[in-house]
């Protein structure tokens, strides 16, 4: 099946999305905004960790986590896809197992409208 995610690319998306709204938990940070130049037939999401959450090796294994529970909400939850996200993670994430996260993230994406 073909992925319906799309990354952010462009700096002046980002900079719009952290001028948005913002929903924040003990694991990360979202950002989300309506983006006027997007295609609403895929989902843009990009995840962000920073350079204090450890190694190359632990932040790709936290965004390979972070991209796969949003695989699973776009096939699970309705995801709004005239929105764009922007994750931040938290370095609670790398403590804690994936069904935790995976509740959280799922319950966020819910409680955005």
């Amino acid at each position: 099946m073909k992925s319906k995610i799309v990354c952010l690319s462009k700096n002046f998306e980002f900079k719009e999305i952290l001028k948005g709204k913002k929903s924040s938990n003990k694991y990360f940070t979202i950002f989300f905004k309506k983006l006027s130049n997007k295609n609403n037939n895929k989902l843009n999401i990009s995840f962000i960790t920073k350079k204090q959450l450890g190694n190359a090796v632990n932040r790709n294994k936290i965004k390979r986590k972070l991209r796969n529970i949003t695989n699973e909400a776009v096939n699970k939850l309705s995801l709004k896809f005239n929105y764009s996200y922007l994750v931040i993670a938290k370095n609670t994430i790398l403590k804690n197992n994936y069904t935790d996260i995976k509740k959280t993230m799922f319950t966020e994406f819910n409680n955005i409208k």
